[in-house]
């Protein structure tokens, strides 16, 4: 029987968000943001979760989000590192045992039980994949002085998101030799794949409602979409 684990980062600082409140415990709707992702997770057919956050706000998760929600996957609440991959790192060590692993932002509250259920079909194939979406814009390269040197043709540019998902081998293999080579540019785990075990990632169509909150602008549009989904409830009780 195969098993399938989801590790949900949310040990951010959220510099951006201008806040003394890291961005993942940020409320939209009343309910912090962690806990959409949480909540998603726990519909879909992923068998359990590991939470990786702030050393300070373990027992913060485990008492006001996953008690008082009832989220009944979440198995593990481990520490965070000082950069994304090593809180990765630390959330993999706990997922030994495991067959495929979805590695997810918390900051990107949209997330759906439809996106989960099409990256597990896809990793099961392919061994490695992430949701994204094609960019809208165009996109320059510039140089360090800020000039325009190239423009990439837009049909081949995705913008990504998570969840990424992998084979938990893989993923942990890449991880082994990112760490004995001292790598420092890394800004997601589909480069990690890519660079150590020279594999490529499947690009699977993810949604525009699933941005990274990051800013305080983004929290009001990730309300939006939440709304818009039927995630948020009013003060009186109803879906809005």
């Amino acid at each position: 029987m195969e098993h399938i684990t989801a590790i949900v980062l949310a040990a951010g600082k959220g510099s951006r968000m201008r806040s003394q409140t890291p961005k993942q415990f940020l409320e939209i709707g009343k309910k912090p943001l962690l806990y959409y992702s949480l909540k998603a997770f726990e519909e879909s057919s992923v068998n359990d979760v590991v939470l990786v956050t702030n050393e300070e706000y373990k027992e913060y998760c485990s008492k006001d989000i996953i008690s008082k929600y009832d989220i009944k996957k979440v198995r593990k609440i481990v520490s965070g590192g000082t950069e994304r991959y090593w809180s990765v790192w630390n959330g993999l060590e706990q997922c030994k045992g495991t067959d495929y692993v979805l590695i997810h932002d918390a900051a990107r509250p949209c997330l759906t039980e439809k996106m989960i259920e099409e990256s597990v079909s896809e990793v099961r194939k392919c061994g490695a994949c992430t949701v994204g979406v094609p960019v809208k814009d165009t996109i320059k390269v510039v140089n360090v002085k800020n000039e325009g040197i190239d423009t990439p043709p837009r049909e081949y540019l995705w913008q990504v998101q998570t969840p990424q998902s992998f084979l938990y081998n893989d993923i942990v293999k890449a991880y082994e030799k990112m760490k004995i080579s001292g790598d420092t540019d890394i800004t997601d785990d589909t480069m990690i794949i890519e660079r150590y075990l020279g594999k490529k990632t499947k690009i699977i169509m993810g949604d525009y409602c699933n941005i990274k909150v990051t800013t305080p602008e983004d929290l009001m549009v990730s309300e939006i979409f939440l709304k818009k989904m039927k995630k948020v409830v009013d003060i009186e009780g109803r879906w809005c």
